[in-house]
Formats: structure tokens, sequence, C-alpha cells
């Protein structure tokens, strides 16, 4: 996805995007990080109510196209701003909220850090969530995993400077690892080309097979949709499920720390 200019602009090409991926097919689709928004912005110049507009428009979208809608957008709640990935469902409903615990320093700026992992269901299929920076810290996808996770979702906004960017083309951002260790399906949302102040994005949406196969994956240029039909026999979870029964002196804590997971789960 390349940014709008507006809140406006963005949903109007999310809903847009949503209605031709359902045309072809698609029971999910995943928007980057900040879609709503647009990610190198002042959040605290942005109108909110045209953030809520949004998300209703999205949302029926969502209810109209019979599809689920996974989508990157700010979030108040407390009095306190998230950086958020929304998930509705076939019926327009939201199902979900993750907030990104790990913050970058832009983050930090305006976001307050989340503090519960990502654990929903699409439909009937168990998944989990990360956003952008989380990629560097591998026990927010394997503890989800463990409590049964078969597919991740990953909303990206890249903001670098060019020669960072070009270094992460073609895949070679370690996301591959993640579908791997775990026996999962990755998925994989980015933004692409500059955004502005002389930042650019890498591009390279993909899918990820839980062999660490590439199913698809966007270029470093253009907006594109991406599709992959995954077979969920395939993501058996084996060294999630493993990792909980050796070493033998481990098992109790990992029992501790998916119970501890469960309960922060349904504080929500």
């Amino acid at each position: 996805m390349k940014f709008r200019h507006t809140i406006t602009e963005n949903a109007e090409w999310i809903v847009a995007q949503v209605h031709t991926a359902a045309r072809d097919g698609a029971d999910a689709v995943l928007f980057p990080e900040c879609a709503v928004t647009g990610y190198n912005c002042e959040f605290n110049q942005i109108d909110w109510r045209d953030g809520e507009t949004a998300l209703k428009q999205i949302a029926a979208a969502a209810k109209s196209a019979r599809c689920h809608v996974l989508v990157g957008c700010p979030t108040k709640r407390r009095g306190r701003w998230f950086n958020s990935l929304i998930v509705f469902d076939c019926s327009g409903r939201e199902s979900f909220r993750y907030s990104k615990i790990h913050l970058t320093a832009r983050d930090k700026k305006f976001f307050s850090p989340g503090n519960s992992l990502a654990f929903f269901r699409l439909g009937r299929i168990p998944c989990t969530a990360i956003i952008c920076h989380e990629r560097r810290f591998p026990e927010l996808v394997r503890l989800p995993v463990m409590l049964g996770a078969q597919i991740v979702f990953h909303p990206n906004a890249g903001l670098d400077s060019l020669a960072v960017s070009k270094s992460k083309r073609g895949g070679r951002d370690g996301i591959a690892v993640r579908a791997f260790e775990n026996e999962i399906f990755y998925v994989f949302a980015n933004s692409v080309g500059p955004q502005g102040s002389g930042l650019w994005s890498a591009g390279d949406s993909k899918i990820i097979a839980p062999n660490s196969r590439v199913f698809a994956l966007a270029n470093n240029r253009d907006e594109a949709i991406i599709m992959a039909e995954l077979d969920l026999a395939e993501a058996g979870r084996k060294y999630a499920r493993e990792a909980l029964l050796q070493p033998a002196f481990l098992r109790a804590q990992w029992r501790a720390m998916l119970a501890c997971c469960r309960r922060q789960l349904s504080s929500l």
C-alpha cells in the first residue's frame, strides 16, 4: 500500500481493495500498520473523528464482502493512544484488537505500549499477530503458537533511509524464520515506496508457508494484492509443541506462562 494524504483517501482505497480481494476469493485481507492514517505523520494533529468514520466504512466493507479484514489504525482506550491492528469478522463486527507492545522511538512520541499478546480466530482458525518492529521479539509469536495459532499476521509500515530499505528488499528481512521455527503460515503486509522526509519502505509484502517456501511476494515499487490458498493441515506447530515438552525442567514454567497469557486475553 502507498499511503494517501488523508484518512478519507486511505479508507476509500482500503474499502475498494477489500471488495476486489473478496471477488477474487479472499477469506481474509491484511493491510499495513496504520493503514487508515499513514505512518509518517503527526498523529496528534489528526482529526480522529475521520478515523472513526473510516473504521465504520471498513467494517461495512467487511460485512458487504463477507470477508475478514485486518487493518492497522491508531486507537484510543482510557485516554491513551495505541498503535493497533483491528480485526473485523465477516459480519463487520470488530472481533479483536491487538496493540503494539514493543514501540519504536517514533511510536513512543504518541503511543502507549500494549500489554497483551494477540490470539484470535478467523472463523475457526486460531491466529496471532505482531506489528512492524515486533518481528525482533520471537516470543510474541511462539507463545500464541503454543496456544494454538496457525497463522501470524504481520502489518508493517517501513520507514527507513533508502539504503536500509534496499538492504531489506527481495525478502532479506528474516520473516521466513518465524514461519519455519513455529511451523505456521506467515502473512506480511507492508507499505511501499517513498514515505516522505527522505524515508522509504521496502515493500516486499509476502505470504510464507510453514516450510519457509514463499507463496507470494510483492515488489518494492507498486501497490498490489497478493493472494495464496493456505492448507491449514500444513501448519502443525510442530516445533512450538515440542518446545513445551523439552527440556523437561521448563515444562511447568511454559504452562504457567500460557496460563498467564490466557488470563490476560480474557481480561480484554
